[in-house]
């Protein structure tokens, strides 16, 4: 198992592994979210308190695991890049930075949509509200600086150590209504003793979460291929630019 993860960091067995895993992840994906959306939509009751406004939650709760899950899958990628030189952290990291920055934002959207009714404001500057928006803000900060820096290695040392850096801001989102008075309820999913959301609402909600998870998944691969053949293009690029410098240097047609 191990040496098969292994062979994985080699780019040329990991483009062929995703080119057979990626049809199967979209589907399952595909299959999971329609059938999450049924449940959510027609089956789930309505909220006693909340009312309709509750479907909300079934969007935006797996926006807002993604968006932690995909960072700390980037505070991973970098240990990767700085401690054991992977061949694919970096592209890892690269590819899972704006999917994780478009959950995140989905999550502040629908949290200011569910908010409003419910709070009766689209903002208040709440824990874990702010800690989320600090979280999209460093995504498009680290998004910004790999777009500054050229050198694909100075890039990634850079964006590498500011990941780890900011990867303080994740525990705090998580435990914030624990550590400070705040609008959003306690941990009602994954917690000690059990969930406390009813089955009708439970069930429509963990299988959008594994649905959203596979999606989010697949677009990783399809990303972390994308960049895998970018960085192709570009070496081949600077090897045939410095041919055409030799030939010219000798005086020598192209």
């Amino acid at each position: 198992m191990m040496a098969s993860l292994i062979d994985l960091a080699n780019p040329t067995r990991f483009m062929r592994f995703s080119a057979a895993l990626l049809p199967w992840l979209a589907t399952a994906a595909t299959l999971l979210i329609l059938a999450g959306l049924y449940l959510a939509w027609f089956v789930a009751p309505a909220d006693y308190q909340q009312g309709e406004t509750i479907r909300i939650m079934f969007i935006h709760v797996p926006a807002a695991w993604l968006a932690m899950m995909f960072y700390s899958m980037m505070a991973l990628s970098a240990l990767g890049t700085l401690v054991w030189r992977h061949p694919l952290a970096d592209v890892a990291q690269k590819a899972a930075a704006p999917i994780g920055a478009c959950f995140a934002l989905i999550c502040l959207i629908t949290g200011a949509l569910w908010g409003k009714p419910m709070w009766g404001t689209y903002w208040v500057w709440d824990a874990r509200l702010t800690s989320m928006l600090v979280l999209l803000l460093i995504y498009l900060g680290l998004i910004a600086l790999w777009r500054v820096l050229d050198e694909p290695s100075r890039a990634a040392r850079a964006v590498a150590i500011l990941t780890l850096v900011g990867f303080v801001n994740v525990p705090i989102i998580k435990f914030s209504v624990d550590w400070w008075n705040t609008l959003h309820q306690p941990a009602s999913v994954l917690r000690m003793g059990g969930a406390t959301i009813h089955p009708s609402m439970l069930w429509p909600l963990l299988i959008l979460a594994v649905g959203f998870t596979l999606f989010a998944l697949a677009l990783h691969m399809a990303a972390m291929r994308a960049e895998i053949m970018r960085r192709r293009v570009r070496t081949l690029t600077i090897l045939e630019a410095e041919r055409l410098d030799r030939l010219a240097a000798q005086g020598m047609p192209a």
